[in-house]
């Protein structure tokens, strides 16, 4: 699969190495790959703005982010001081930090994420960090996240359109959130053509 313009690997995985280290280095991955859609949709929903960048799509087993769970299962090429920086392979069903003394405090050591990103993860972990995976899948499905549909058996794309809508947006609000993401996507994809 293809980089999104506007998906930022680094912060990915210090977002993901942000959670590990709060759940003391190791989590099941399912469990962490719904905290992350938790904290993509909270930033969207708070800031207009997402944490990542990734691919927002409907999977059987709920929302995720495209290519972080693609990068959790060793399914792309990791950047320089990007995801393998951070987290290690997956182990059966775990996902654990690659060493974890990189990490002194998130604050200290995850220097991609911002003072909100961190915000957004801490709230994230806060709420739904003693759930569960299976009630955070459960939880995916019901209608705390109404812009997830069942994809039957596939993967379906979740319009960022979809998202604002049912994060209660306007459409005008909604269409004027989408334009200014999609001026950064169009921004990113020059800034890139221009470096090759």
């Amino acid at each position: 699969m293809a980089s999104t313009p506007l998906f930022d690997e680094r912060k990915a995985a210090q977002a993901a190495a942000f959670l590990l280290f709060m759940a003391g280095g190791k989590l099941p991955l399912i469990k962490l790959v719904k905290l992350l859609y938790l904290a993509e949709r909270l930033s969207l929903q708070r800031y207009g703005e997402p944490l990542t960048g990734d691919r927002l799509v409907a999977m059987p087993n709920g929302p995720v982010l495209s290519m972080t769970y693609d990068h959790m299962n060793g399914a792309l090429p990791s950047r320089e001081g990007g995801w393998e920086s951070w987290i290690a392979d997956r182990a059966g069903h775990e996902v654990a930090l690659r060493d974890p003394s990189k990490i002194r405090t998130p604050e200290q050591d995850l220097l991609r994420l911002s003072d909100s990103d961190l915000e957004v993860l801490s709230e994230v972990w806060g709420q739904f960090g003693h759930w569960d995976r299976w009630k955070l899948v459960a939880y995916t499905h019901s209608d705390a996240c109404p812009e997830w549909e069942d994809p039957d058996g596939s993967s379906r794309p979740i319009a960022y359109e979809v998202l604002f809508s049912k994060l209660g947006y306007s459409p005008e609000q909604a269409a004027a959130l989408v334009e200014r993401i999609n001026a950064q996507r169009s921004l990113n994809e020059s800034v890139r053509a221009s470096m090759n």
